[in-house]
């Protein structure tokens, strides 16, 4: 890889810096940027109404200060943000936040979007990194600077034209991680100068890392930095809002925290441009395993998931922290005994949770331990279909996982012994792949017959002897399942269907998964073939032969 075409970003030079003997002791002041930063990243951004439900779920998940939008950005922004005010959707106790450029025009835009509300945050911003002035600006740090005091004024005169006294105010630097921090300084001190903060009318000054360039203790430096040279410290609150470049946007906004910041934005699950924001339930969450009243509610991380998932598209990817499918789960057999001893003991000494390879409780977030199928309820070691994904590429349904468990268990026991791999893969093979006995599948030929239906002719052996079979449906599995029923005089149904490629490559196999139902009971049965409709029939033929068995 061309590595040289890269320069390493340079550290700051700070030998007194204190931060790292600091620790996070209270959560600080949580803004949520879900509907605007995290809104404008989606392919398809929400509507009205999911806009709406999310804004709901924030108020309800603990958030004072909520930034809905980008009034003068468009139409649906304008308008949503005066849907919350008009129908008095925002309770007295939460503050919205809207983002606006320095330009006149769009200033006087997003106050007329919050004509009438209760308490708003007007949050100002300008780009400032060396980079973004030379190239996409082509300004100098005085005309920079100066378009940063322009906005405040407006901002400042608007206010006042409004009349209201709940407005207040937010400026960021943005792309502050690539701008000098003597400049950074400067530009913030002068749009303090004109807002001229006081402790009982504070300011935030956020600080964001628009594109995370260093590592996390290169943010915390510069917050600190930013920290001990501003004007009006007492009167200022300091903000961040780190994005996941490098995937360290949690660990940059909890350093940056440690150097003295009193505010994070972020989103749930670290949804934004490119790789996101930093998670704020994450952060919440790690503050919570260390014993830190968050302020913020996930006692039912299954609904926030839900939440997000319906909202904006996107998954909650299974290994998340706090939130994926698996994390509370142990494939590692060693992993499940120690988990085990530790909740045995841990309801001998119930004051602190203290339990192997889980930092919390999954309870607190409504969940429970969940490990998956045992190779052996006695020796606890690893998961089966675990161990058949990782090492043959099978991926089994959970109902077939519930079905070859106890065969598994059974096997196990009587040998008095732990499975390997490979014997649990011919065991699987053995039992529910490409069985032909007593019926096996030898021809087939299919036929379409209008848009849904097909027919099938197909030669098996059964029991010794060749037969001929024919059958009609609303495909070829119907119309080979259809054709099967008349030769051996059962009614079968297909209750579950899946299937996926075991190699790459133009070669590859495939291997489907068939579970039947006769007389209500259930079977199950897999095929192997290069033809994705040959692996169909042979998983149905398995299954029938298992039904016929039985």
């Amino acid at each position: 890889m061309n590595y040289q075409k890269y320069r390493p970003y340079p550290p700051m030079a700070m030998p007194d810096r204190k931060w790292p003997n600091r620790q996070i002791t209270e959560a600080p002041i949580w803004c949520s940027v879900d509907l605007r930063d995290g809104n404008q990243a989606l392919e398809v951004p929400m509507t009205f109404q999911q806009k709406l439900d999310f804004f709901t779920f924030l108020v309800k998940t603990g958030f004072k200060e909520i930034e809905v939008g980008f009034p003068a950005a468009s139409d649906t922004e304008y308008n949503f943000c005066r849907a919350l005010i008009e129908q008095k959707l925002i309770p007295d106790d939460v503050t919205i936040q809207v983002l606006t450029q320095s330009r006149e025009h769009i200033i006087r835009k997003t106050f007329e979007a919050l004509r009438g509300v209760k308490n708003a945050i007007v949050h100002l911003y300008n780009s400032t990194s060396t980079l973004q002035r030379d190239v996409v600006f082509q300004m100098s740090k005085e005309e920079v600077t100066q378009l940063a005091v322009d906005g405040a004024v407006m901002i400042q005169d608007l206010a006042r034209e409004y009349g209201a006294e709940n407005y207040h105010f937010e400026y960021s630097p943005e792309s502050f991680t690539g701008t000098e921090m003597e400049y950074a300084v400067e530009i913030c001190n002068a749009v303090l100068d004109v807002w001229k903060p006081t402790p009982e009318k504070k300011v935030i000054i956020n600080l964001p890392s628009t594109v995370e360039m260093a590592t996390p203790n290169v943010y915390a430096d510069q917050i600190e930095y930013v920290c001990e040279h501003i004007h009006d410290r007492d009167s200022v609150i300091i903000s961040l809002h780190a994005h996941n470049d490098r995937g360290c946007a949690v660990a940059s906004s909890e350093l940056g925290l440690m150097a003295g910041a009193d505010r994070v934005e972020g989103t749930l699950f670290g949804n934004g441009e490119r790789t996101g924001n930093a998670d704020i339930m994450n952060i919440a969450m790690n503050m919570f395993s260390q014993g830190i009243d968050p302020k913020l509610n996930f006692d039912n991380i299954e609904e926030v998931v839900q939440m997000y998932e319906k909202s904006t598209g996107l998954f909650v990817h299974p290994r998340h922290p706090y939130a994926g499918k698996l994390v509370y789960t142990a494939f590692s057999g060693s992993h499940q005994d120690a988990i085990k001893k530790g909740m045995a003991r841990g309801k001998e000494h119930p004051e602190y949770w203290e339990v192997p390879y889980l930092p919390i409780d999954p309870a607190d977030v409504g969940r429970s331990y969940d490990p998956i199928i045992r190779i052996n309820s006695q020796s606890g070691k690893g998961g089966v279909a675990y161990i058949l994904e990782q090492n043959f590429g099978l991926i089994l349904p959970k109902n077939l996982q519930k079905d070859f468990g106890p065969m598994v268990t059974k096997v196990s026991d009587t040998n008095n012994k732990e499975l390997l791999p490979q014997e649990l893969y011919d065991l699987f093979m053995k039992e529910y792949v490409n069985r032909t006995e007593p019926l096996k599948l030898l021809h087939y030929s299919e036929a379409i017959r209008g848009t849904d239906q097909s027919s099938i002719e197909a030669e098996m052996l059964y029991s010794g002897r060749n037969v001929t079979i024919h059958g009609e449906g609303n495909g070829i599995i119907s119309a080979f399942c259809k054709a099967i029923e008349g030769l051996l005089g059962i009614d079968v149904e297909v209750v579950n269907y899946s299937e996926h490629s075991l190699e790459y490559g133009s070669k590859s196999r495939a291997i489907t998964y068939i579970q039947m139902r006769c007389d209500g009971k259930d079977y199950y049965g897999a095929g192997i073939s290069s033809n994705i409709t040959k692996s169909s029939l042979r998983a149905i033929v398995t299954a029938i032969n298992k039904i016929l068995k039985a």
